[in-house]
Parts: structure tokens; sequence; C-alpha cells
């Protein structure tokens, strides 16, 4: 696919050139898009490339997974990327290919709601139970996993956010690996606020890697799409397979606006910490913020293990109000930088009132998210713009 795809060290270089070879008839330094959704054999049983209907194997997909194996996996070679229609779609075609009827997944009592609403409503029909611990108790996550093996569970997941959405809580990756593989169980982890370009969960010892790519890989706001990386050869085939049999395939236009914004994912991200961290410090100081939760604080919990398992804090902070719920529907609704809205991740600064939006399915259980905060995806323009945006709303209140 690219001579580049394992070759260099250095992550930017990677990003650009992973999966990127120019294009051999005219020499083309972009490769083009490929539409077409059937290929010509060269006659029966044999084919161009490998090449046959586009739900198994597209060209655009198949260099945006070479992309994104090489920058989350590392440059062993042995890590394999595979792309979806989403994030939920990613994820879905992972536990059925690791799991079926009576396994058991031991998920962080603040994961996102659309996680666990599929594992809930969508598998849990299907014979998939799940428990909710706290993922920084080590001891409550093995009790959790000693218990699904006590109950017979065929399959045991341990699945993983960190920082985690909206709650920021950071998660030691290589102990909680170390706890799930001592009873059998796997270790996912769901990089999607990090990115590979800040941490790197395979090289700590998970066994698969999620991501939304609408989010911060994409980074533009503009396509809709997930992944699942591995470096197990097995589970890779998987996941192979659920790929093509289910075909939940992100299309080829998706494919190559994934792999543009990923290019860029790097620089991005620089300016996302750096505004981040900026917005963070600035609010500690506001008259009516009760608390800030960002991993680059030092007062942060997690900072200490953030420093140690990232290379960088992120672009997400959320921030809670002393006065309840008014006072952060207020702030999220008279922004005019920071736009309300769902989703996170992009170049502009966007805010979401969790409790009624992102997190509304799982209101009224112990994953809730608190009804007085607000969570922020800072952006990338000029961070003075951004706070003016910000004093202006929350002075008001």
């Amino acid at each position: 696919m690219s001579e580049y795809q394992y070759t260099y060290e250095g992550f930017n270089t990677r990003a650009i050139h992973a999966g990127q070879a120019h294009e051999e008839v005219y020499g083309a330094v972009v490769p083009p898009v490929h539409l077409s959704t059937t290929y010509a054999p060269v006659k029966v049983g044999e084919l161009r490339h490998g090449y046959d209907y586009g739900r198994g194997t597209n060209p655009t997909r198949d260099s945006l997974q070479v992309q994104l194996a090489a920058l989350e996996g590392g440059v062993d070679g042995k890590a394999q990327a595979f792309t979806f229609g989403s994030g939920l779609a990613a994820e879905n075609a992972l536990i059925h290919a690791i799991a079926g009827p009576g396994a058991h997944i031991v998920m962080g009592n603040d994961v996102y709601g659309g996680t666990y609403r599929l594992v809930d409503k969508i598998l849990g029909p299907w014979g998939v139970g799940h428990t909710v611990v706290d993922m920084g108790d080590l001891s409550a996550v093995e009790q959790a996993l000693a218990a699904t093996a006590s109950a017979g569970a065929t399959d045991r997941i341990l699945w993983l956010e960190t920082p985690s959405n909206p709650m920021m809580k950071i998660s030691d990756i290589a102990a909680l690996a170390e706890v799930a593989h001592a009873v059998g169980a796997l270790l996912v982890v769901d990089n999607t606020f990090a990115t590979p370009y800040l941490q790197l969960p395979l090289e700590l010892g998970a066994d698969v890697v999620v991501h939304s790519t609408t989010k911060y890989i994409g980074g533009h706001s503009d396509v809709i799409g997930g992944a699942v990386v591995v470096n197990d050869a097995e589970i890779a085939e998987k996941v192979k397979f659920q790929q093509f049999a289910a075909g939940a395939v992100n299309g080829p236009l998706d494919a190559y606006l994934t792999t543009r914004g990923l290019k860029t994912l790097g620089v991005r991200m620089d300016r996302h910490n750096a505004n981040a961290g900026t917005i963070a410090q600035y609010l500690l100081s506001v008259p009516g913020v009760e608390r800030v939760l960002y991993p680059g604080l030092a007062d942060h919990p997690g900072h200490e293990l953030a420093a140690k398992q990232m290379r960088g804090f992120g672009g997400m902070v959320s921030v809670q109000f002393t006065g309840g719920a008014a006072a952060a529907k207020q702030v999220a609704e008279t922004t005019r930088l920071f736009q309300l809205a769902e989703s996170l991740g992009g170049i502009e600064s966007l805010m979401n009132y969790p409790a009624e939006m992102t997190h509304a399915s799982v209101a009224g259980t112990e994953l809730a998210v608190p009804d007085n905060l607000v969570r922020l995806s800072v952006g990338i323009e000029d961070v003075a713009d951004l706070i003016d945006d910000l004093d202006r709303a929350i002075s008001s209140l």
C-alpha cells in the first residue's frame, strides 16, 4: 500500500505518508478516491489486486486503514485497523467479533452514553451482560471480573475510556491490562478523546483500541466514522469478517475526508492542547465556577497518571457551575464562538450540555452526568477570543 507504512518513527511523517503512495498512472500526489462499487477480475477466480466488491474492500478505505494502523500501532507493523460508518458501528462490530451470548462487559461508571445504550439496549437482549465500576478502583475492577468468571461468562471484556467522557477521569491502562489479562479478559480502550497522537493504548498493554473517527481524527465536523485497531492476528481476522459480513463500512468519500483530516492530527492536537490548558486555568478563577475538570491541572486527581501515559492533556474541558442546571444551560445557550452542539473534536469550539444531550441515555442510572456540568470541546481559534466568549457568557449569570 505504501513504502512509508512503517518506515519512519515520526508521528507526523507517518500521518502524512502511511498508505498514501502517489498514484502510478498520472503521478497524483494525493491518491484518487475510488468510488466504484465493483471491480472487474482478470478472469473468473483471479482478482485484480484483491478487489472484487466495495463492501469487502475498497482502495480508499484501505489507505485510511493503513494510515490508522501506522499511527495507533506504531512502527512495528503488527497493528491492523478496520474502519466503519460510525464509532458505534465499530463498537458493535468489535463486540460481535470477540463476544457472544453469555459474554460479559465490565465498563467504567461514566462511559459514553451511546456505548452504554448499545451494550444495555441492543446487546443485552442478545445475551451480553454488563457491570459498571469505577475504573480508578483496581480492586473493584478485579472483583467485577472475578464475579463474571464465577457466573460462567463465556467471554469477558474490560471496556475503558481514558480520559472519560465527560468527567475527564484518567485510568491506568497498563495496570488495567494486567488485571484483565490475569483472568483471561480482553482490554478495549476507547481512545477517541486522546487520539493516537497523545496516547498509545496498544503499547501500554491494551488488546483493542476503538475510535469515533468523527471526532479529532476527522477533525473538521464533516464526516462520520469509526475504527477498530488491533495487534492480534486472530482478533483482527474476526473483526475483518464482521466488517465484511455485516457491512457497516464507511464509504470512499468518508474514508477520503477522514484520511485528509488525519494528516494534520498532530498539529491540530498541539493547538487543542494549548488552548484547552489556557482556558482551564482561566476558569479556575472565574466566579460561579464550582469545579474545572481537566487532567492538565495540577489538582486533577489523574494529573500525574495522565502526564505519565499521555504526551499531552487533550482539548476537552468539563465545567461545573455553582448555580446548578440553570446556570449551566444559560452559559451553554449564550456563548457565541462556543457553539451549542453534539459531538466534539473539530477545529471549531463546541459546548455541550451532556445531561440532556450526549448522555441523555444514561439519565437516572449511576452513569448520570451532573446537571450543572457543561463540556467544552476547545477548538483551534485564537484563545483570547474564546476566553472573551466564555467571560461574557459566565458574567451574565
